[in-house]
């Protein structure tokens, strides 16, 4: 009992000893989060890979914009439109683009993917060692598998360029089978399902080889195939200012090994506030469902999310998840494209009354947010991409233990393309920001 009164005295001795007055922030200069008083991000980096836009900004006025995302240099809603426009599936190429700075030619094509499709296969050992983790959660089990892979490797701390690439496109193409056999490992440890352990097969796209390693042959139509490749697409990059982004390259600049690098940028995809967004959207989506009689009266929706920006419904939070973004203003071009395949497999599955109601609240949240604000906020908020992913997901049968999963084996190619560049450019430096201490000096009588 007295040791019990000692941690809780001590633990609140602790918290106490973490506050800061946030008026000090201002006194110093300090930028928040890396923010800047407008909210936009501080400029910490240059990249060649991605480029995010949301607003125009002159001076201090900020106008906002359809968003835009690019890579190198491509738009994304061109790259996927070339890809539907031959009905093949675009990721392998995308990876390409992203590491190479250029698209492949249709030989290059071929081989680049037949290259990845060898590389699928894990080492026999690496396999029983998955499976034998028994996580809980299958991030933490990605994570863990990740840094395992560092002893498979004979070249892990080779620092050649070569090596560094060839690594980068083992993790890309390994982290779909190793996610799979995460999943199926976590559910026969704790929900006592059968272990399926399933082959990947070479003659698949990436998309298709991991719903077949999920669900198994003929469990899936082309559309969920189409959907799956699209959404790794869409969620493969994102500039260099998102928080997993950023670790990677923050770790990267120390010259640690890739295999820590890319476990330390799952740990931050791992966070609520990141990667687990789309959870906290079909939570609330349910929710809805439940409250909300008929979904087809605008002004029942609108009441609803009202309440919920009161903290009188849902999780009392104030938030409508899904809604707004730290960049996009007037909308979230991800977003954009995968709402009309969203469609599209809603009506195939039979849900399309469903559909209609997440566009539904796409639409009214932004007004109701402006109203709820009293007219007054300069804030513009649209649907981001995570609104519609879950929807998809769940459409398809994935598990919400794998959503944020689902997020890693697409971001994957990214954070390498990221520490590829970070490693590379002739005037490399570790990255090191600057803390102000406040708290003091303790002196002598």
């Amino acid at each position: 009992m007295k040791q019990e009164k000692l941690l809780h005295s001590f633990s609140d001795k602790v918290y106490d000893s973490c506050q800061i007055d946030p008026s000090l922030f201002d006194k110093y200069q300090v930028k928040r989060g890396l923010r800047n008083k407008d909210h936009s991000g501080v400029l910490v980096g240059l990249t060649k890979i991605g480029e995010v836009v949301g607003y125009e900004k002159e001076g201090d006025k900020i106008t906002p914009v359809d968003g835009q995302l690019y890579y190198r240099g491509i738009e994304i809603k061109k790259l996927i439109k070339g890809f539907q426009q031959e009905s093949r599936h675009g990721f392998d190429e995308t990876v390409y683009l992203l590491l190479s700075g250029c698209l492949p030619g249709r030989d290059e094509s071929e081989c680049f993917s037949s290259y990845l499709a060898r590389q699928r296969d894990l080492p026999e050992q690496f396999t029983s060692r998955i499976i034998s983790l028994k996580g809980l959660n299958v991030m933490n089990m990605l994570a863990r598998s990740v840094l395992v892979m560092y002893n498979f490797d004979e070249k892990a701390e080779d620092t050649d360029h070569q090596n560094h690439v060839r690594q980068a496109l083992d993790l890309i193409t390994r982290f779909p089978v190793i996610t799979a056999y995460a999943y199926h490992t976590v559910r026969h440890a704790h929900q006592r399902r059968t272990l399926s352990i399933r082959h990947p097969q070479s003659n698949m796209s990436t998309a298709e080889n991991f719903l077949y390693m999920l669900k198994g042959k003929g469990k899936y139509s082309r559309l969920e195939t189409d959907l799956i490749d699209m959404a790794m697409i869409l969620h493969a990059e994102h500039g260099g200012g998102n928080n997993s982004t950023f670790t990677i390259r923050v770790t990267s600049s120390t010259g640690t090994d890739i295999y820590s690098a890319v476990s330390g940028a799952m740990a931050s995809l791992k966070g609520p506030l990141h990667g687990g967004a789309v959870l906290k959207i079909l939570e609330m989506m349910t929710d809805i469902k439940k409250n909300v009689k008929q979904w087809d009266n605008e002004k029942e929706v609108e009441a609803y999310l009202l309440k919920i920006l009161q903290k009188k419904a849902f999780d009392r939070s104030g938030k409508i998840y899904g809604i707004g973004h730290a960049i996009y203003t007037l909308s979230d071009p991800r977003a954009v494209v995968l709402k009309e395949k969203a469609r599209e497999l809603a009506i195939e599955k039979g849900r399309h009354d469903e559909f209609v109601l997440y566009d539904t609240v796409e639409r009214l949240a932004p007004q109701v947010f402006l109203d709820f604000k009293g007219g007054k906020s300069d804030k513009v908020v649209s649907a981001n991409v995570d609104f519609y992913s879950g929807f998809v997901y769940h459409l398809i049968g994935i598990r919400k233990e794998l959503y944020t999963p689902l997020f890693a084996m697409a971001r994957i190619a990214g954070w390498c393309a990221h520490r590829l560049e970070e490693l590379n450019f002739a005037s490399k430096r570790i990255i090191r920001p600057a803390y102000k201490n406040i708290g003091g000096r303790k002196h002598d009588d």
